[in-house]
């Protein structure tokens, strides 16, 4: 194997965001750019000879090009073996099975998440590492010091690999194995949930369901499992042919986005049950007939419903949420007597908690909810445990949320996306918020009076490291929230997100609309930050 070292120059702009380094194709097209953070990361990892490396993306536009190039790299690199997803096709919560599965040293997952793809849009690129988890911030960071002084990278003179037939290939010390993407991630979702009741179930037409896959990567997976193994109608997956540009479609599960199953969902003829998950597979939007489950909703209600299902029968060690998500959990968990961990966004802060036995269930309000089987949220895994659930308690999704409501309350809950802001506009907007922070608490505006107001930093109880700049928080004397904080996900400008809460008991006011039990948050949200004033918009571009 002739192993060639290219000269390069470094790239100033390739530090890792909340879930890797993430750009529009054509920047990762501009020569040495993919090649140059590739090897950033494998000159930071330490003794990859030898090691097994996991590879698989969501197949996005660039899906297959990159993984030929990395291919080459890690052979270049030292590599033993690397496992790859058939097609270059690996779901994100797949790729953090494989690796813990096989013991890989780590792996590269290739997505944008739930960012639209094709020749004009997103790319983007992830390790993770050993556990299955992503790489925390002492990997990210150094990653991206590297990249700042990289001058050459190594690259295999080999021959592209056929990524579409199942089996082995050796090539000098290197060996590649090409495996099904699917059936290690079925065989695990098979021992955590009760398949003989789900397939009873559907068999007999009491759960009837639609999953949109959105042209993303869940398409496969769902088709095995739900269709294949389930025995769910062909025609209850919907989009399920993963394609390039996700058909043209933004793979983002929410009521804006999946807006064929939304009108189905909330159509005359529903579905007990509809799901979507995203580009990569791990987020998750949950629907019954004619009702839309919060994300921060849905982690509660799977947390005070865990021991239904048969890979939680004994309780759960614990539960963390993300602090922009809802208090919904952390009552459930105060009511059965469980820690209930508070994080910043991004999924790598739960890593040490899972890895630790501090926790089984997790959960973000950006559509991700997971638990201790992978080190990743978890699109699927979040829809079988649903339907495990009407399964097993014969509800309705609509009773089982009014229950759990009934139950211990209901925190009204919405998420306002100003999309694409100008960096310097965002940044100004934070400034401002910030310079309010001492003078809020005390204040009363209207029916809230601010308790505290602060911006978050967190301390992670593992190994004592510390996040700062995590959002800022408003607080109120009745449990009322405000959260502000600026996105690390897109790839265009700085995405600014408002999170408004607000607690109700009363059983009798449950079902209003969130935007009109919030509108008193939302003015006031605006007033605080002066999104309208400084950027000259009217509305946010998604609620959620």
């Amino acid at each position: 194997m002739q192993i060639n070292t290219i000269t390069t120059q470094p790239y100033n702009d390739q530090n890792p965001g909340t879930s890797g380094l993430r750009k529009k194709v054509r920047v990762f097209q501009e020569q040495g750019y993919l090649e140059n953070f590739v090897q950033s990361i494998f000159d930071s990892l330490d003794d990859i000879v030898g090691k097994t490396l996991v590879l698989g993306g969501d197949g996005r536009y660039f899906n297959r090009q990159a993984i030929q190039t990395i291919i080459k790299m890690a052979a270049a690199n030292g590599f033993a073996e690397l496992i790859i997803g058939q097609g270059g096709l690996l779901s994100t919560p797949a790729a953090s099975h494989i690796i813990r599965k096989y013991g890989a040293y780590g792996g590269l997952i290739l997505s944008a998440s739930h960012n639209p793809g094709g020749p004009d849009e997103d790319f983007g690129i992830k390790y993770n590492v050993g556990n299955g988890g992503p790489a925390p911030e002492k990997y990210t960071s150094a990653f991206y010091q590297r990249s700042l002084t990289i001058d050459s990278y190594k690259i295999a003179d080999i021959a592209d690999l056929d990524l579409d037939t199942v089996g082995s290939t050796q090539i000098d010390g290197l060996k590649i194995r090409i495996i099904d993407p699917v059936s290690d991630y079925a065989e695990l979702m098979q021992s955590i949930f009760d398949f003989n009741l789900l397939k009873q179930s559907i068999g007999s037409g009491y759960i009837t369901l639609r999953f949109d896959a959105m042209h993303a990567i869940t398409g496969p997976y769902a088709k095995r499992i739900l269709v294949d193994m389930l025995g769910a109608p062909a025609d209850s997956v919907i989009n399920a042919t993963p394609l390039e540009d996700f058909g043209g479609g933004h793979p983002d599960p929410n009521l804006a986005h999946a807006h064929e199953l939304a009108v189905l969902m909330f159509g005359p003829n529903a579905p007990t049950f509809g799901a979507a998950s995203d580009g990569d597979g791990d987020r998750n939007m949950i629907t019954g007939s004619n009702i839309f489950v919060t994300p921060s909703d849905s982690l509660a209600i799977m947390a005070a419903n865990a021991r239904m299902i048969p890979a939680y029968a004994k309780g759960l060690s614990g539960v963390a949420r993300s602090m922009p998500t809802s208090q919904a959990v952390d009552r459930v968990a105060a009511a059965y007597k469980m820690p209930c961990f508070e994080t910043p966004t991004g999924w790598k802060f739960f890593g040490n908690l899972l890895d630790a036995g501090k926790i089984t269930l997790c959960g973000e309000e950006s559509f991700g909810t997971g638990s201790d089987h992978v080190r990743e949220k978890d699109g699927l895994w979040a829809v079988l445990f649903w339907l495990n659930l009407i399964a097993r308690k014969r509800q309705s999704v609509a009773d089982i949320v009014h229950e759990h409501w009934q139950k211990f309350g209901r925190d009204i809950y919405c998420r306002h996306d100003y999309e694409a802001v100008e960096i310097g506009i965002a940044n100004g907007i934070v400034e401002h918020l910030r310079n309010q922070l001492p003078s809020l608490p005390g204040q009363t505006f209207g029916a809230f009076t601010v308790k505290f107001a602060d911006e978050f930093s967190y301390v992670d109880p593992i190994d004592g490291s510390v996040s700062k700049n995590q959002g800022v928080r408003v607080g109120f004397t009745d449990g009322s929230r405000i959260v502000f904080r600026l996105s690390g996900t897109g790839t265009v400008g700085a995405t600014l997100r408002i999170y408004l809460e607000k607690f109700e008991a009363d059983a009798s006011k449950h079902d209003q609309d969130a935007q009109d039990a919030l509108a008193e948050l939302i003015t006031l949200a605006e007033q605080l930050c002066e999104i309208k004033k400084r950027t000259g918009r009217t509305s946010p571009d998604v609620m959620t």
